[in-house]
């Protein structure tokens, strides 16, 4: 084999271990987002990870969430008068990750750590029930997809939005399952 071909074999192997890693992330273009300006996140990779819950509605279909991240994003800039959705990533119970601000950008969403974390969370309020499994391994395999990626520091601390500020947020039960996952931090 020449080199370009093993050179081209290699880099193939390596994305396909990366996007093996990674769940099905939906575009800003593909939700349906508007155009929005926010800055890049000035610590990078990202030492911390915040997990939230959007305290509303759960969805479960592509066209359920995309209106759902459409929703949110038309609450926090008209609502609240931010830049963009407050999220970097939000998870739907369909098992898609949906870009919110993405990679890289500074969020709106844990005070104290927006400049130094990915803030990710679920849609659908999960106060007395965990999100579904689909759910759960799209938001953990998103943050390993981070990692591999270089968005998040491999020794990533991982904390619950109630940690950063005082919220019910991700709710009870999801906050409880959140507290068994990897390089979860309870002494913030």
């Amino acid at each position: 084999m020449n080199k370009f071909a093993t050179v081209l074999v290699l880099a193939s192997i390596c994305l396909a271990s990366v996007s093996a890693q990674c769940p099905r992330i939906v575009t800003r273009a593909q939700w349906g987002a508007r155009a929005a300006s926010t800055a890049q996140l000035p610590i990078r990779p990202a030492p911390w990870v915040v997990m939230h819950h959007t305290a509303g509605a759960a969805c479960t279909t592509d066209a359920a969430c995309a209106q759902q991240m459409r929703n949110i994003q038309s609450f926090h800039m008209d609502g609240n008068g931010w830049a963009d959705i407050g999220y970097n990533f939000l998870v739907g119970e369909n098992g898609a990750a949906y870009e919110g601000r993405g990679w890289g950008r500074q969020g709106a969403h844990a005070p104290g750590y927006n400049d130094r974390s990915v803030g990710m969370g679920v849609m659908g309020t999960f106060t007395n029930a965990i999100p579904n499994a689909a759910a759960r391994t799209a938001a953990r395999n998103l943050i390993t997809c981070g990692v591999s990626l270089g968005h998040i520091a491999s020794n990533y601390w991982l904390i619950g939005h109630r940690q950063a500020v005082a919220t019910a947020c991700p709710g009870n039960a999801f906050f409880n399952e959140i507290r068994t996952w990897p390089r979860f931090n309870p002494n913030v």
